[in-house]
């Protein structure tokens, strides 16, 4: 449930006080599946280590870390490979709707 730790603080280290940043989920995804914990231990170290860094960062300068911070929804068209993403082969018209979102 819903943390309150009595701080001001950022929109994304308020997700990662409440264990629901992106971080968080990398890790409960490898703890929760067997077959993932010996294979991606690394991968779940460097999630461990990412939140801390972000938490350093937010205390430090009262602001997201820039990779949080910056990151906006590719629009539906684009090339998500670079992203990370899949990519775009065509679209339904509630997914092709949200193309201006980051506007």
């Amino acid at each position: 449930g819903y943390k309150e730790e009595g701080t001001t603080t950022t929109p994304f280290d308020m997700a990662m006080l409440n264990d629901i940043d992106r971080y968080h989920l990398v890790i409960d995804v490898i703890d929760r599946v067997p077959s993932l914990r010996s294979t991606y231990a690394g991968l779940r170290q460097e999630m461990v280590d990412a939140r801390l860094t972000a938490r350093q960062y937010t205390r430090e300068h009262g602001e997201d870390i820039p990779e949080v911070r910056d990151w906006v929804w590719p629009d539906v068209g684009e090339k998500a490979t670079e992203e990370g993403g899949p990519q775009y082969n065509g679209a339904s018209a509630a997914v092709q709707d949200t193309g201006g979102d980051n506007e």
